[in-house]
This record gives C-alpha cells, sequence and structure tokens, in this order.
C-alpha cells in the first residue's frame, strides 16, 4: 500500500527493482513471440479466440482490482486521477488511429468479414506499420511494467503478468498477419523478437526516469490502468461480441471468468501482506 509519495522515492532505485523489471520486460516480450513461432497455424487460429477471452479477464481485473486500487490508496487526490484516467484514454486512442498502438488479433478463419486473401494484402500494405505500431505498444508496456514494480514488486509481477496474458494473443495475430504477407517463419520470428524487446528498453528507461519523482507515480499507475481498459473495451470486448453456439459463448464465458479469477486470488495474496 502507498501511505504517501515519498513511499515511491524511498524505494525506487534499488538494483534488485531495476533486475525484476529487465527480467519481467524480457520474458514478457520474448515468451510471447516464442510462443507465436512454435504452434502450427491452425492451432494459433484457434488458440487466439481462446486466449482473447483470458486476456480480456485478465486486463479488467488488473486494472479494476490491482493499479487503480494502488494508486488511489496514495496521497494524490481523487478528481486529477480520473482526470488522468479519462486522459489516458484518449491518449492511447489517439495512439491507435495513427496505427503507433496496435492490439489487432486478426487472424484467417476468424468470422470476421473480409474478402479472400484480404490478410495477405492488409499486411503487404502496411507490413511497416505493423511493425513500428508493435514496437511503440512494446515501448510502452515496458514503461507500465517498470512504474508498477517502482510501486510494489508484486504489483508489478501481477502487472507482467497482465501484460504477458494480452501480448501472446497479440503477438499471434501478427505473426500471423507477417506469414500471410511472404515472411518466412525465421523473419517473422526476428522481426517480432526485436519489436518485443523495445519493452526492455521501456522498462530500463523509466526506472530511472520515474524512480526520483516518486510522486508522479500513482498517475503513471492510472495512465497504466487506462491501457488495460481501453485495450480490453476497444478491442478484446467486442472481438467477443459476435453470435456464436451456446457452447462457443459458454467457452467465452469460462475463459474470461479464469482470467478474473486469476486476477483475484493474485489479488487476494498482494492485499495479504498489507
Amino acid at each position: 500500500m502507498l501511505e504517501a509519495p515519498t513511499a515511491f522515492a524511498r524505494g525506487a532505485l534499488q538494483p534488485m527493482t531495476l533486475l525484476y523489471i529487465i527480467l519481467a520486460t524480457a520474458v514478457g516480450g520474448v515468451l510471447s513471440v516464442v510462443i507465436a513461432a512454435s504452434l502450427t497455424l491452425a492451432v494459433l487460429g484457434r488458440l487466439v479466440k481462446s486466449l482473447v477471452s483470458l486476456s480480456a479477464g485478465v486486463l479488467l481485473g488488473t486494472a479494476l482490482l490491482h493499479v487503480l486500487p494502488e494508486a488511489f490508496e496514495g496521497t494524490a487526490g481523487a478528481h486529477a486521477l480520473f482526470a488522468t484516467l479519462l486522459g489516458g484514454l484518449l491518449f492511447f486512442w489517439l495512439l491507435e488511429k495513427t496505427e503507433l498502438y496496435r492490439h489487432d488479433h486478426h487472424h484467417e478463419g476468424d468470422g470476421h468479414e473480409h474478402h479472400h486473401h484480404s490478410d495477405a494484402e492488409r499486411a503487404g500494405r502496411g507490413g511497416l506499420s505493423v511493425l513500428v505500431g508493435d514496437t511503440v505498444h512494446n515501448f510502452c508496456d515496458g514503461v507500465i511494467i517498470a512504474a508498477a514494480f517502482l510501486a510494489d514488486p508484486k504489483l508489478g509481477l501481477v502487472t507482467a503478468l497482465a501484460i504477458m496474458a494480452h501480448e501472446i494473443p497479440q503477438e499471434v495475430g501478427d505473426y500471423i498477419v507477417l506469414l500471410n504477407a511472404g515472411f518466412s517463419r525465421r523473419r517473422a520470428l526476428a522481426y517480432n523478437a526485436l519489436s518485443g524487446l523495445a519493452s526492455v528498453v521501456g522498462g530500463v528507461a523509466a526506472y530511472f526516469l520515474i524512480g526520483p519523482w516518486g510522486a508522479a507515480l500513482p498517475y503513471l499507475l492510472v495512465v497504466a490502468a487506462s491501457s488495460f481498459i481501453y485495450v480490453a473495451v476497444a478491442d478484446l470486448l467486442p472481438q467477443l461480441q459476435q453470435r456464436l453456439s451456446w457452447r462457443d459463448t459458454l467457452t467465452q464465458v469460462v475463459w474470461l471468468g479464469a482470467g478474473l479469477l486469476v486476477v483475484v486470488l493474485a489479488t487476494a495474496g498482494l492485499h495479504g501482506d498489507h
């Protein structure tokens, strides 16, 4: 629990905190790419559908049960934090409109209405945009993870897991798009891995830039929460609105509930020490 802004500053710049940030961002950035590259396209297509539901639950649960409560337990005013939340939602919306904050999980056979080979045409037109957008997105994720670790190591771990849960279906979708554009598996893996390492750069930069400014951390946590909420509400939940059979709908609910359950259990462990 954050009793005051000075609580950030006292323990902000610690070598172990930096190590945690590097490990969390590196594992999250690379592991999602490796998982995407290790499976067949057919398996990837089926996996994305389940992971979208799971990551929606994890992101919403982490934002509303972990990150926002931690930010509001500090001394920052509620009105200022809610204004920051609004600004964060609008900021990520504008980033997405400029294709600098991509979180697309589109893939062949997903049920979306598009003409034949539209994935290949789309990727061929915007392959560079995919990679640039992912790099910016991953850099932002690194900043978010660093802010969470600087606030509380346990909060950092939960935040890193939430981002990883979201990054896996994102990287799967982007990997499929790049393959449809004519990239070999090796090239698609290499480019996605380099893009994933941007999260390490963001995390390390945030560690040195944010650490001395402890009073700003509650606002950064709110920005992190706005990122999670925006991705879940603007991208993930709309994908779950498709008309499906009762069995498929129940599967979505179960996976979403599983994501929330993971966060609830983690929340119980996190607050058990307070």
